[in-house]
């Protein structure tokens, strides 16, 4: 009888939620919308609406997408190939028209470039929405909007904490704070092991606030070898192409404390599940190794301006490189849209190893 049940509230969950998703059926646990929080490398649109120097809705970016969409981007963001691994819409940008909509419940993207886990990093390009700041729009989406298209609040609980959540922020809290000791005093107020655990607290703090929220299924990305981004190898001369060896070893104190956090955070949340992309070695290899991988180019922008295109980011109306999947860097930061499906695809797809303990596709099934 109990399973009976368990069946018929399942039926009943998903057919409620296939009335707005138009979605077929699913077995029940299984993630029926992808919420994401972070920074420029997954935003799809945030910055549009906020008075900022940091966007992106101008050509060329999108130029394979069809049109600009406010993704720093060529075209799709990791998040975008892995929500089609798994078979999901791509999350609408929380600022636009269509969060207002029954489109939320497709998934939401918080997203917003220039943000960090501090709430002062990236103040230099203007506004932005921090990671505190996105978690309390996400909370405004859980008591404001969600009841109003799922008023029964059991299944609204059961639908939150089926979704899948990725997390993919901390990398400007380096490049647009700590490396920047003429704009930001953190290097001089915190060793590198000091503000590799101020993060950390402050990330924890967080994430438990998701988990008080209903959230339950998370995707933690690690910060990549920013030393090797073309901006990086500008601003500290790189002769040769080669990484920054001292940004990579401090990003890395980063990485080191993210995974026993994890594991805390799994024994101690009773019901959540929590899952680390190591975003950093994927990345490497793609850099080191580039032509395993089809790439012609690992250190030099597709669209930028001075050496290694990491002087200015990708201009207005800017021509860039022709071979666009030679290329790992779209920008002065970002990644083009190869780099990206090759990242996704070593987390997303079924067969995928480079997020521990499990899959993000075993997470969407949980």
């Amino acid at each position: 009888m109990q399973k009976a049940n368990g069946d018929a509230f399942c039926i009943l969950l998903f057919i409620s939620l296939s009335t707005f998703l138009r979605l077929p059926i699913s077995e029940c646990g299984r993630a029926q919308a992808m919420f994401i929080f972070g920074d420029s490398l997954i935003d799809n649109g945030n910055n549009n609406f906020i008075p900022t120097i940091a966007k992106a809705n101008y050509l060329p970016y999108g130029i394979d997408y069809g049109f600009p969409t406010g993704r720093f981007c060529n075209g799709l963001t990791v998040t975008d190939y892995g929500a089609k691994l798994l078979g999901l819409p791509f999350p609408v940008p929380y600022l636009s028209l269509h969060s207002k909509t029954t489109e939320i419940l497709k998934g939401v993207n918080y997203a917003s470039a220039a943000a960090g886990i501090l709430d002062e990093t990236g103040r230099h390009y203007g506004g932005r929405i921090s990671f505190n700041g996105q978690i309390a729009l996400f909370a405004k989406t859980v008591t404001l909007q969600l009841p109003l298209l799922i008023p029964n609040l059991k299944i609204l609980s059961d639908y939150i904490s089926s979704s899948i959540f990725v997390i993919n922020i901390g990398s400007n809290d380096y490049i647009n704070n700590y490396l920047l000791p003429n704009l930001y005093s953190s290097s001089r107020e915190y060793t590198a092991d000091a503000f590799a655990d101020l993060l950390i607290s402050n990330f924890e703090r967080q994430l438990k606030s998701l988990y008080m929220l209903g959230v339950r299924k998370m995707l933690l990305v690690g910060i990549g070898p920013l030393g090797c981004i073309p901006s990086q190898l500008f601003q500290h001369n790189s002769t040769d192409g080669s990484c920054i060896d001292l940004v990579n070893e401090q990003v890395s104190l980063f990485n080191e404390r993210l995974v026993p956090l994890l594991v805390k955070l799994n024994s101690t949340l009773p019901g959540s599940f929590f899952v680390y992309e190591n975003i950093y070695d994927t990345f490497n290899d793609l850099v080191q190794n580039p032509t395993n991988y089809g790439f012609i180019e690992k250190n030099q922008a597709c669209c930028g301006s001075g050496k290694y295109g990491g002087q200015l980011s990708c201009l207005p109306l800017q021509v860039p490189c022709s071979q666009r999947d030679g290329f790992i860097f779209w920008d002065s930061f970002h990644p083009t849209q190869a780099a990206n499906k090759i990242v996704a695809e070593r987390c997303y797809s079924p067969s995928a190893t480079d997020c521990q303990p499990i899959s993000g596709y075993m997470l969407a099934q949980l």
